[in-house]
């Protein structure tokens, strides 16, 4: 049967005061080493798949695994570990887990065209099977390690402020800066092509330098994690959840058992509830992902390809690669510097409405001028003698302007459709947490379409990243319409009720 409201009453150590900054800190300091493994996904591993062999048009498939675990793993480990009862608390065996499982899913990636040919895959052909097995399986295991980590570590430090609600601002603030942190950390060694200097072992015969440099970047990735998980377990107490003594064998089985109803069953009930602005938010959020998508898939890989001119794995699309990875640093500090400025911008255009269908249209702007870009690199390299990989001062220029642009129009998508989400929840009656949850499925809904067709949509306009850049920026157009047209405006005093902080993208 389904546990009924009461029977999920607990009685717990819970903290009756909140607890000190310094342990915020540290919790939130996790948030830097998961972001650096983020970033280092996000700018490396769809190139580097491409040298195992993974045709372009197929490379997208891979990154389902993201919006399928976000939309599974962290509801599931968010609702376990709100009911674990390890005596080592309910938060920590969940971070523990999630770290070893980055640990182990970085092993298999970096190591992934080793073991494929340590176990018969020839190098001298260009699709090694039995690698690009290792490496979607440890792809697959550090996306879904990753939800296991960022919940589990929020949940911690809302239990840290203890309800209070000015060192619950704090959290988040403190966990927003390590995650700007991460980024850049991530970034900074994505784009550093000596890396591999420091660990002569990590080049063999089946590791090229681009492989070496990849395996060197997440050495320190799972160092600074393991580091900083090791003194959040050792220094933040986590008290034991404790089950009401009253409750039965049968009530505790029920309890557990009924985790996947309560979890889902209760999502599936808000959507049926949805009222209209919610439901146009819904609608908009998602066009806008599908802006944002192949951007996050291909950005590297367009740098590589479109702009340095290099087929993958020649010294010129490496040089590209980490060139994109510059520019996403770049990026990441545009994106730290608006989130600032996010609430003083909404007020003077008019409301966050406003705001967000502003930076859309900066967004399309942005997308189309990749065309531009592209084309002025091709004709350098046709009409003007200069070779692949050496794009000249003004293409690097606008190519790295168009990554630090586009951290405006992300900053705002990391927080106003969650502010929104608020304002429309409250103003109805609904329940904050469950219509940000069905939010959620607007974002990772248009990733899983984006993942499955990108490749494929490239593939049939002739190849390369601008199909789906194209398709982006009309996406992106279309949802600044929409979102001047569908959304209702907020009044001034609920927007100023809700406050804006800027999230990040798993």
């Amino acid at each position: 049967m389904e546990p009924s409201s009461s029977s999920l009453q607990v009685e717990t150590a819970d903290r009756k005061q909140p607890s000190p900054l310094r342990k915020m800190f540290a919790v939130s300091s996790l948030a830097a080493g998961i972001q650096f493994g983020w970033a280092l996904q996000l700018s490396l591993l769809t190139p580097y798949v491409q040298t195992l062999g993974v045709p372009h048009a197929w490379s997208s498939f891979i990154w389902l695994c993201g919006p399928i675990s976000g939309l599974v793993v962290q509801p599931i480990v968010g609702y376990s570990s709100d009911r674990c009862t390890s005596r080592f608390g309910r938060r920590r065996p969940f971070i523990m887990s999630g770290a070893l499982a980055v640990a182990i899913s970085v092993f298999l990636i970096g190591y992934a065209a080793d073991i494929g040919h340590a176990t018969g895959d020839d190098i001298t052909r260009k699709t090694r099977p039995r690698a690009v097995a290792i490496f979607v399986i440890g792809f697959w295991i550090l996306d879904v390690a990753n939800n296991m980590l960022q919940g589990p570590c929020r949940a911690f430090l809302g239990d840290l402020a203890a309800g209070d609600q000015k060192k619950t601002r704090t959290a988040n603030a403190f966990y927003s800066f390590f995650m700007a942190i991460g980024n850049v950390l991530g970034y900074a060694a994505g784009s550093y092509d000596k890396l591999h200097r420091l660990f002569p072992f990590t080049e063999t015969k089946a590791c090229n330098v681009f492989c070496a440099n990849l395996k060197s970047c997440f050495f320190f990735s799972i160092l600074l994690l393991l580091v900083l998980c090791i003194i959040v377990l050792v220094c933040v107490e986590d008290p034991q959840l404790k089950l009401d003594s009253s409750r039965t064998n049968d009530e505790t089985e029920d309890m557990q058992t009924g985790l996947w109803y309560s979890c889902f069953g209760e999502l599936g009930a808000a959507f049926k509830g949805l009222q209209k602005p919610m439901l146009m938010l819904m609608l908009v959020t998602a066009i806008n992902w599908v802006a944002w998508f192949p951007y996050v898939l291909f950005d590297t890989d367009w740098m590589g390809r479109e702009v340095y001119g290099g087929d993958v794995g020649s010294p010129a699309y490496d040089a590209g690669v980490h060139a994109g990875s510059l520019g996403l640093m770049l990026n990441s500090i545009v994106l730290a510097v608006m989130s600032l400025a996010v609430e003083p911008l909404s007020r003077l255009v008019g409301g966050v409405k406003w705001l967000w269908a502003i930076v859309n249209v900066i967004l399309a702007v942005g997308m189309a001028m990749t065309v531009v870009i592209t084309n002025a690199a091709r004709n350098e390299r046709r009409h003007d003698g200069i070779m692949a990989g050496h794009p000249s001062t003004a293409v690097k220029a606008g190519a790295l302007s168009f990554f630090s642009v586009l951290g405006i129009p992300l900053a705002i998508t990391f927080s106003v459709p969650f502010a929104l989400a608020s304002i429309y929840s409250s103003t109805s009656g609904a329940g904050q947490g469950l219509s940000l949850g069905v939010l959620n499925v607007s974002i990772v809904v248009p990733q899983m379409i984006v993942s499955a067709i990108s490749g494929q949509w490239d593939k049939w306009f002739g190849g390369g990243n601008l199909p789906a850049f194209v398709l982006g920026a009309v996406a992106a157009g279309v949802s600044a319409v929409l979102a001047v047209i569908l959304l209702p405006t907020p009044k001034p005093a609920d927007e100023s009720k809700t406050s804006v902080t800027v999230g990040s993208f798993h």
